[in-house]
């Protein structure tokens, strides 16, 4: 079930791209998710403004033989504040509906820059590098920040460890999904032999929301996310 746990990154606008819209108050993003051609789960996203706080909910479902053989959801949340540099995280869970043993969450201590992680009643607690977001923060967290010098580099914690992430950016083609036509931008991240490959791409008319994500495996397999429907609030 660790393709249920998508990585996504931290990122917004340059000056070169198109100028970006002012963040919504709230979003209902609903994405498909796949294993190479076969549809396998279903993730309902949901986004809330009030004022200076934000709200994070994700819900993942298996649907078709996953949810023979694992019918259990996975819910992710989170919460904290929105200042002049986006999405600032104060408080992340991941909890899955019949394997508590895998639970994971993170506490934001950004007055004394320290973050704690939590797991399996383990806590530890590390250094807080600036502008650290949540796996689930970090999607969101695009509408608010701009790109520089084609890449991207940022640090992010799934509860379990904090590790940094590197994208190269560039314009991307415009994509067909279940949800429209957009036009994107495209992050890769560039593995090196053996690793993991991430494919990003952001409908750039659409607050810079992802439209689809490819995850490719060292042996091939795809973890495929691709965007069924969104509806945004101003």
């Amino acid at each position: 079930m660790k393709y249920l746990s998508l990585a996504l990154a931290w990122l917004a606008l340059c000056a070169s791209f198109p100028a970006l819209a002012a963040p919504p108050s709230s979003i209902h993003a609903v994405y498909d998710l796949y294993k190479d051609s076969i549809r396998i789960g279903k993730i309902e996203e949901s986004y809330t403004r009030d004022k200076d706080r934000y709200t994070l909910s994700s819900t993942t479902t298996p649907v078709g033989l996953l949810a023979l053989f694992k019918p259990e959801k996975v819910f992710v949340h989170s919460s904290g504040l929105i200042g002049k540099n986006g999405l600032q995280p104060l408080l992340f869970n991941h909890r899955r509906e019949n394997d508590a043993s895998k639970d994971s969450s993170a506490e934001f201590d950004w007055k004394n820059g320290r973050i704690t992680l939590i797991h399996q009643s383990q806590r530890e607690t590390t250094a807080l590098p600036q502008g650290t977001q949540d796996r689930l923060s970090a999607m969101y967290q695009f509408m608010f920040l701009p790109l520089k010098d084609g890449a991207l580099d940022f640090q992010m914690t799934n509860g379990h460890k904090l590790d940094s992430y590197h994208y190269a950016i560039a314009r991307g083609a415009s994509l067909d999904t279940p949800a429209g036509k957009f036009g994107t931008l495209y992050l890769d991240s560039q593995p090196k032999a053996g690793e993991r490959r991430t494919e990003i791409w952001l409908a750039t008319q659409q607050h810079q929301l992802p439209c689809k994500m490819v995850i490719t495996e060292s042996n091939g397999d795809r973890l495929i996310q691709v965007l069924s429907k969104i509806t945004i609030k101003p």
